[in-house]
Order: structure tokens, then C-alpha cells, then sequence
């Protein structure tokens, strides 16, 4: 579509150059995996967190799990594997901004 105008990003050049890039701006990595214990809708999200998602098929490769800060999980229902994974990150991020009170645009439309 037409929004990645809007979007702030960055392309790094390697794992490494992205882990570093986080630490040096103090943001935490949160891993979106099907294996955490801890539910998204519980976890305390921060002003600059980074949500991560793996592949769907595979997820992230295990020495960038072992570098999150944080790992959360969208609950399922007994027997499904998982949300698709634009699905899934739309989930985490909607819980984030919901609790940073961070949507864009809020107070710009009238009532």
C-alpha cells in the first residue's frame, strides 16, 4: 500500500547492528512467541519498546530469543497453532498503544 511514508524505520546491517542499536538508544526487545508464559494483554509495555516477530513457520533463530528482554504470547485456543503473523503483530501493537495511551490521532477527530 501507499503508507510506508508514514512509517519511521530503519534497516540495519546485521543482527548485531540492530542489538546495538536498541541498547544504545535503551529500548527493550519484546519477542512475540507461541512459547512464552507471559500473555501480551499482561505484560507492562514501555515508551520504546520494539516488538519482534519471527517467520511463521519457524520463528526467530534461538540467539535472538536469547537476547529479548521480554518474550509474550497472544493466548489461543487449546489445539490452534497461531495467528498469522501480520495478524499477531497488529494484536501486540494495538495492546501497547492501548496502554501507553499511544494511537495516533486520538484527540484530532470530533466527537
Amino acid at each position: 500500500m501507499d503508507y510506508i511514508d508514514q512509517a519511521r524505520y530503519a534497516r540495519h546491517s546485521s543482527w548485531e547492528s540492530f542489538a546495538a542499536a536498541l541498547a544504545a538508544e535503551g529500548r527493550r526487545l519484546v519477542l512475540l512467541t507461541t512459547g512464552a508464559e507471559m500473555r501480551h494483554d499482561r505484560f507492562p509495555f514501555q515508551a520504546g519498546d520494539t516488538i519482534m516477530v519471527g517467520r511463521e513457520s519457524s520463528g526467530v533463530p534461538r540467539e535472538v530469543a536469547e537476547r529479548a528482554h521480554a518474550r509474550i504470547r497472544i493466548p489461543m485456543r487449546a489445539g490452534a497453532r497461531s495467528l498469522n503473523v501480520a495478524l499477531a503483530a497488529s494484536v501486540a501493537t494495538a495492546e501497547a498503544l492501548r496502554q501507553l495511551d499511544g494511537f495516533p490521532g486520538e484527540g484530532d477527530e470530533q466527537a
